[in-house]
C-alpha cells in the first residue's frame, strides 16, 4: 500500500520555481528520506503535503484519499521545534500538547518511555540537552499513536551523540510499524536510517526509489554496480595504462597513493587482479568497497553547492 502519493507537484513563488513537477510514492512501513541541499525544496514539499502551504499545481493523496482532518490525525509531524514551556516539566508540556491536539493524553507515559525520557519526565524542559529536547518533540508527535510520522531535519543542530539517539529512535519506531517520512541534508544519516530515498535539487526530482536502487542507478545511464575498486602497484602510471585496456571500466581516478576505478557489473576484483597479473602488473593493493550515498548523491547532483 502507498502511504503518500505525490503527482506532478509544483510550487512557484512569483518567478522562483521552488518545486517542479515532483512525482513519488511512499510505501507503507518504510523510512522514506527526502534528501537535498539546504534550499532544495524539501521543507516546501513537506509543508504542502501537510496542508501548511498550497501547491501551485499537481496533487497528493494520503492512503489514496485527499488530505482531511481525519487523515491528519493519523500523521504525527515535526516540521519545526514545538514551543515547549521552558519552566514546565516534560510531562506537563506533553499534557498541553495533547490538549491542543485534542487527543493523546493517555499516551504520555508510553511515548516518554519510547523516547527514553520517562525517568526525566518531571525535569524542567530547560534542563534538557538538545538531543533530549528533540526526543521530547518526537514524543509530542507520537501522541495519539499516529501510523505515519513526518519529520523535517530531525537531527539538525545535534551533536554526534544526539544524532545517534534520534537515529536509533527512528529505527525503533519503524520496527514498531510506523511509516516515517523525513527530510534531511545529512547524507550519512539518511544512508544509515532510510529504506527509500528521493533526491531533490533546486526543486527538481533527481532520483527516487529504494536506497539500493538509487545507489545502483543513475538516471539516463546504463546500470552500474555501485562498487569502487582501489588498486595499487609500484608503477601507478603503468597500472593506469593497463586498466584503460579493460572493457567495463567506467572511470579511473588518481588518488594519493593508489588508483580507484568504477566498474560496471561485469567486472570483479578477482578479474581485475587476473587481468593486471596477465599484463605484467603485480598489485600491492586491491580493495573492493561499496559507494556511499554521498558519492552517489554527488554523481547525481554534481559536486557544486546550491548555496
Amino acid at each position: 500500500m502507498e502511504v503518500l502519493t505525490v503527482t506532478n507537484l509544483s510550487k512557484n513563488y512569483n518567478t522562483v520555481k521552488a518545486l517542479q513537477q515532483i512525482n513519488f510514492s511512499v510505501p507503507e512501513k518504510t523510512v522514506f528520506g527526502i534528501l537535498g541541499p539546504n534550499g532544495s525544496g524539501k521543507t516546501t514539499l513537506l509543508g504542502i503535503v501537510m496542508d501548511v502551504l498550497r501547491a501551485s499545481d499537481g496533487s497528493y493523496s494520503w492512503m489514496g484519499q485527499e488530505g482531511s482532518s481525519e487523515i491528519r490525525k493519523r500523521i504525527g509531524t515535526l516540521l519545526e521545534t514545538p514551543n515547549f514551556y521552558h519552566y514546565l516539566s516534560a510531562e506537563d508540556n506533553l499534557k498541553i500538547a495533547a490538549k491542543i491536539k485534542g487527543r493523546g493524553e493517555e499516551d504520555i507515559d508510553k511515548v516518554l518511555k519510547l523516547v527514553n525520557l520517562y525517568e526525566r519526565r518531571s525535569s524542567k524542559f530547560n534542563t534538557y540537552s538538545l538531543g533530549m529536547k528533540q526526543r521530547l518533540a518526537i514524543a509530542s508527535a507520537l501522541l495519539g499513536d499516529p501510523d505515519i510520522l513526518v519529520f523535517d531535519e530531525p537531527t539538525n543542530g545535534l551533536d554526534p551523540a544526539g544524532i545517534a539517539e534520534i537515529r536509533e529512535l527512528i529505527k525503533t519506531l519503524n520496527r514498531g510499524g510506523k511509516t516515517i517520512i523525513m527530510a534531511s541534508h545529512i547524507l550519512d544519516e539518511v544512508e544509515k536510517v532510510c529504506t527509500h530515498v528521493a533526491i531533490i535539487q533546486r526543486g527538481v526530482m533527481k532520483a527516487v526509489g529504494s536506497v539500493s536502487e538509487v545507489m545502483a542507478h543513475t538516471p539516463g545511464t546504463a546500470t552500474n554496480n555501485a562498487v569502487l575498486i582501489e588498486l595499487g602497484s609500484e608503477n601507478l602510471t603503468e597500472l593506469k595504462s593497463v586498466l584503460e585496456k579493460l572493457p567495463g571500466i567506467n572511470e579511473i581516478q588518481w588518488m594519493e597513493h593508489y588508483i580507484q576505478v568504477s566498474c560496471n557489473e561485469s567486472v570483479t576484483a578477482v578479474q581485475l587482479n587476473r587481468f593486471c597479473f596477465d599484463n605484467g602488473i603485480v598489485l600491492s593493493r586491491l580493495n573492493e568497497k561499496r559507494k556511499s550515498l554521498e558519492t552517489r548523491f554527488l554523481e547525481i547532483t554534481g559536486t557544486k553547492s546550491d548555496r
